[in-house]
């Protein structure tokens, strides 16, 4: 866990990053990049939101890298790289907000039927992972604000990883749970 002082600094190492890319001027008050937290290696998305609206959304949920060097990195991706959205433009810039998700390590969730999964999952706390063959999809946890129906969760869930709506009643499919602690931009 990290507090929300730290938090900010994740914040602006992500919009320094996409600003940097974008040409523009970066936010240079100081801030201390040598903090040990910044040394962590941790999952993590980075979400970008225009006007309320989804604008990008890009991660790993695998600790792979140091939050220092991950978060720039992602943000980049996420503001450039989504193939669900054409590059963010530097007329865009201002007008977005940006959401960094830390994730816990992803734990397997043991179930057995249907009924189970959907009675067992914690909506608006478990981020989900699916699985099926070489098939696969995330849902953070925000997720859950859209669609707070667990049916619903896992039905659009299943269609992002290619495979029917209703697979998640088939049984057959691999599911790990996670948590995140997010930090969003105060504007």
């Amino acid at each position: 866990m990290i507090n929300d002082k730290q938090g900010q600094i994740l914040l602006k190492i992500a919009r320094n990053s996409i600003a940097e890319e974008l040409g523009l001027p970066v936010d240079s008050t100081q801030m201390d990049l040598n903090h040990p937290f910044l040394e962590v290696k941790q999952g993590l998305f980075v979400t970008l939101h225009k006007n309320g609206v989804l604008r990008g959304c890009i991660g790993v949920i695998e600790p792979v890298e140091s939050l220092k060097t991950g978060v720039g990195k992602t943000a980049r991706l996420a503001a450039f790289n989504d193939s669900r959205f054409p590059p963010l433009a530097g007329d865009e810039f201002d007008q977005v907000d940006l959401e960094i998700s830390l994730l816990s390590l992803p734990e397997k969730f043991e179930y057995t039927t249907a009924k189970e999964l959907i009675q067992r999952l914690v909506p608006f706390k478990d981020g989900v992972i699916i699985k099926k063959g070489s098939k696969q999809a995330i849902f953070l946890p925000q997720v859950w604000e859209q669609l707070p129906d667990a049916a619903s969760f896992l039905s659009h869930l299943c269609i992002k990883a290619g495979l029917d709506a209703d697979e998640w009643m088939k049984g057959g499919l691999s599911v790990h749970t996670y948590r995140v602690q997010s930090f969003c931009e105060k504007k």
